[in-house]
């Protein structure tokens, strides 16, 4: 059944069908086989249902709509003008300043593709002019945004909260640590790419225009101190942060800021409607399908197959993070999470691993996946918004996946790189 399934995803889309329909069709054909039939098609439907009922899902949409508003509006300019003005002109300094918006811009949107285009729109014209080669920064850009992932909130995290029962809050907070790893690695990097290839430096901001960069981006970095400051002192839920942050942003860009208007409204909406609408039938089509897979027991046959049930905890988490960054090279984030999950879950119970580790890195592999030839989803983000072949865009990404690939191996050696600022916040 588990062949017939799979081979009906993949014929599916390499015929060029959207993600949702290979899943639901490869969820109706197992349903089908083991009902004898589709008479009890509402329990299917009702554990579709289910999978979007989830009350901390309602904060998907709005970090969307958040983010949309920003990316529209001045915020994501505001901040990396700062970081330009503070490290831009140290050798590699626009490239480290590129990383660091990445990474700030994550802390306001949550999603790899909306900071690919916030961040690489304005930057990287100025680095093609600095010098830069453009498969050197069109990697950057792309790769950078894997710590956007990361960086609080997380829509991936949320994603594998709900499906795997784990805190949300917790998942938030553990995800800063690699964050921030991954910030320093391609910092370093960036400084030796810049040295090794003579590349200028900016000028240097005098501190009277730091200051005026400060507080022109004050504003915005009052959303990471909502969403972080508000989860960690116990004043937001993380569906509460959201909505805060909502809030903010439509007072920060219509009122003070002005940089929107009545006219914006329509076209912010319909784009977030439009994201929101396939994020949660991806969501309800996946709970169909791991309710289809676990029924079937075709978890426990799989890991059984492959000697995983009987593999200590880091046997285990190496398995997952080979598994769900093969899998996000050829297919959406959102889906390798609910397909893959169920599926590694009875492993997680059985060797006793912390669901929130497990969860920062998986995050973190998917991410990679998605910024990773041949089918990274980030990768024809780039392709779209930039106007550049698909050979250029890959060409500069093997070191960055490679120290990518290195944070996650450092995590499972270090478990506390991850979890060291979550037991700070909750125990």
């Amino acid at each position: 059944m588990m062949t017939l399934m799979l081979v009906t995803m993949v014929v599916l889309l390499l015929l060029g069908f959207p993600m949702m329909v290979p899943l639901i069709a490869a969820a109706l054909i197992g349903f089908y086989m083991m009902f004898d039939g589709f008479g009890q098609m509402n329990t299917f439907i009702q554990q579709m249902m289910g999978g979007i009922r989830p009350a901390a899902l309602i904060a998907v949409p709005m970090f969307i709509l958040a983010a949309d508003i920003m990316t529209r509006g001045q915020s994501a300019n505001r901040l990396v003008n700062m970081v330009m003005a503070f490290i831009g002109h140290i050798k590699g300094g626009l490239a480290v300043s590129t990383a660091a918006s990445c990474t700030l811009f994550g802390a306001v949107s949550g999603s790899t593709q909306a900071t690919v285009v916030a961040v690489g729109s304005p930057l990287r014209p100025r680095m093609l002019k600095a010098g830069y080669k453009d498969s050197f920064t069109l990697a950057l850009i792309i790769n950078s945004s894997d710590i956007a992932f990361l960086i609080p909130p997380s829509i991936g995290m949320i994603i594998y909260g709900v499906i795997s029962g784990t805190s949300i809050g917790e998942l938030f907070i553990a995800g800063i640590g690699p964050g921030l790893l991954i910030l320093a690695m391609f910092s370093a990097y960036c400084i030796v790419y810049a040295m090794i290839n003579k590349v200028p430096t900016e000028p240097k901001a005098s501190w009277m225009e730091r200051i005026k960069s400060v507080q022109q981006a004050l504003w915005p970095l009052g959303f990471p101190v909502i969403i972080v400051g508000g989860i960690y002192g116990g004043i937001f839920s993380p569906t509460e942060a959201a909505a805060a942050c909502v809030l903010y942003a439509v007072v920060l860009e219509f009122i003070v800021f002005r940089s929107l208007g009545l006219k914006d409204i329509y076209r912010i909406a319909k784009s977030t409607g439009l994201i929101t609408a396939v994020v949660f039938i991806l969501v309800a089509v996946g709970n169909g399908f791991s309710w289809i897979i676990s029924f079937a027991q075709i978890p426990q046959a799989v890991l059984g197959s492959l000697g995983i049930n009987e593999a200590g905890p880091t046997s285990v988490l190496i398995a997952i993070a080979v598994a769900f960054f093969v899998a996000c090279m050829f297919v959406d984030p959102i889906v390798v999470i609910l397909v893959l999950t169920p599926i590694f879950a009875p492993a997680i119970a059985g060797t006793g691993l912390d669901p929130v580790l497990v969860g920062v890195l998986i995050t973190l592999m998917v991410a990679i996946g998605s910024a990773t030839p041949p089918f990274g989803c980030d990768i024809f983000t780039a392709i779209a918004i930039f106007k550049r072949p698909y050979w250029e865009v890959i060409k500069g990404t093997p070191p960055f996946v490679f120290m990518l690939v290195l944070s996650a191996a450092l995590i499972i050696i270090f478990p506390q790189i991850a979890l060291f600022l979550r037991d700070l916040a909750f125990y």
